[in-house]
């Protein structure tokens, strides 16, 4: 991922950024970040790109000519690096411009993820008074707030930006820490956290976590993070408990309905409507929503009347992806969202809280088995492998999915013999077994292994299975997957499809 950040204080912003995890991932190429000096674009011959305000007022103003040109020359590099090279002429429609000032959005991890998905970004700090209106008219995209407070400019505010970004960009975090398990993870803050010593200032750590009671320690550690975001941030328990709400809902057909409750669980879900029985979600983290309507006899739906242009999140976030629960819905949801039914297919999850037993598969702590078969996360180096076998899903989501350490395979001397990974959704799935090692029981190996790779992150693990799938049915079923008696129905965006 790319950062141009356009700033008085170039020195400032790539000095802060250097060191940790971001200044890493720049040695490494994860990430590039460019500060571009404003001032170098002044056509002033002491390079001044401030003047007083029309109509009077305390203060400077930064100019519209300097900034217009330093954004404009980002604009154009990335232009030549687009496929469509279409720039500069329609490039404020195609670079994601960031201003960070008091009077835009506050900050939010959903924010962050939204902005994870650009491969360019642009960043502009004001300073002084601000900035001249018409040139902000004219390049910024977003304005975005980090707190309702006032910094001497916006080079802290882009650096907080840069680093909450930088860590969900596939391949940043390595497996040194995981950006779902952090605070906000289920719309919750994180536990209270202990090490050693035991004792200290005449504090005890709490009994429990010394018990090695993994299910009573992930109960209370739960109830911890409940009571510590009703206390510190009810604005998120509110959330939390509406959602929790829904979830009580959404069990009463649990198997149907696992791939909602696991956006509800990632915290990535926003409540779009919610009346009675009827539920529409949108994962921030997929951009897919999700509908269901729990009434087993009504056939009417908000869908009937419904105006997208009335809903927040829909304005900002078009339905192009739209997982349907009942297939009566079907056929008004591709008109009302020009959609297409691109598959239809039945949930499998695995319920027990018992890991699936690895005998005879593959060995927990990673050395070989007898035959040589050792089970190991993919890396890039196997996307173009993986890609070429799998040919469902396009290279780069394949790409995504490797670099964000989501895909397995199994070895035999460094050989491929075949791969699984979870999707971004959660679901298991990509799973291929190269045609020479068929029916050896690869395929059961790595479905487990991801199986108990869940269960040891409290995770419910779960897939989804085409109608024309027998033998990954049959897979399921021989793991102890239990099937949803109905079906669940993929809707894509026409030119997608």
């Amino acid at each position: 991922m790319n950062f141009h950040i356009l700033s008085l204080f170039p020195e400032m912003v790539l000095g802060g950024l250097a060191t940790s995890i971001t200044g890493r991932a720049m040695k490494q190429g994860k990430l590039n970040i460019e500060a571009v000096d404003i001032r170098d674009f002044s056509k002033d011959r002491n390079k001044r790109v401030d003047d007083y305000t029309y109509g009077g007022g305390a203060g400077m103003l930064m100019q519209a000519q300097p900034v217009y040109d330093a954004w404009e020359s980002v604009a154009k590099k990335i232009a030549q690096n687009s496929v469509t090279k279409t720039f500069p002429g329609d490039c404020s429609k195609k670079v994601r411009t960031i201003y960070v000032t008091p009077q835009g959005t506050p900050f939010s991890q959903a924010m962050a993820e939204d902005f994870a998905k650009e491969e360019e970004l642009v960043i502009l700090c004001g300073h002084y008074e601000g900035i001249d209106e018409r040139v902000l008219e004219e390049i910024v995209t977003d304005y975005v707030s980090i707190g309702d407070y006032v910094l001497t400019g916006g080079e802290l505010a882009a650096m907080v930006i840069v680093d909450a970004v930088s860590r969900l960009v596939p391949g940043v975090l390595h497996n040194e820490v995981s950006a779902e398990t952090e605070s906000f993870h289920g719309n919750l803050l994180e536990y209270p956290q202990y090490s050693r010593p035991s004792v200290w200032h005449e504090k005890e750590v709490p009994a429990i976590l010394l018990t090695g009671n993994q299910k009573e320690i992930d109960k209370w550690r739960r109830e911890q993070a409940v009571l510590r975001t009703r206390q510190r941030r009810p604005d998120l328990f509110r959330t939390y408990c509406r959602l929790e709400k829904i979830k009580e809902a959404l069990c009463t057909e649990k198997l149907l309905h696992t791939d909602m409750i696991a956006a509800i669980d990632r915290g990535s879900a926003k409540v779009v409507f919610w009346k009675k029985e009827e539920i529409l979600l949108y994962d921030l983290q997929t951009d897919i929503y999700y509908h269901t309507n729990l009434s087993q006899s009504s056939r009417q739906s908000f869908l009937q009347g419904f105006v997208m242009e009335e809903n927040d999140v829909l304005s900002k976030h078009p339905c192009n992806c739209l997982v349907l629960h009942q297939q009566k819905f079907v056929k008004r949801a591709e008109l009302l969202f020009e959609l297409k039914k691109t598959m239809s297919c039945n949930q499998v999850v695995y319920t027990r809280h018992e890991k699936a037993p690895v005998s005879g598969l593959y060995r927990p702590d990673g050395k070989c088995m007898p035959n040589g078969l050792v089970i190991k996360q993919l890396t890039k180096e196997h996307a173009k492998l993986v890609s070429e076998a799998y040919l469902t899903m396009d290279k780069e989501y394949v790409e995504e999915r490797i670099l964000s350490g989501a895909m397995i395979g199994a070895f035999v001397e460094e050989k491929m013999l075949g791969f699984c990974g979870n999707h971004n959704d959660g679901e298991i799935g990509m799973l291929y077994v190269y045609p020479d090692y068929r029916r050896q029981k690869v395929a059961k190996a790595l479905v487990t292994y991801l199986i108990n790779q869940k269960l040891d992150t409290g995770q419910v693990p779960f897939g989804q299975i085409v109608d024309t799938n027998e033998s990954s049915r049959k897979l399921a079923e021989g793991l102890g997957m239990y099937t949803s008696k109905t079906q669940l129905y993929w809707l894509e965006k026409k030119e997608n499809a």
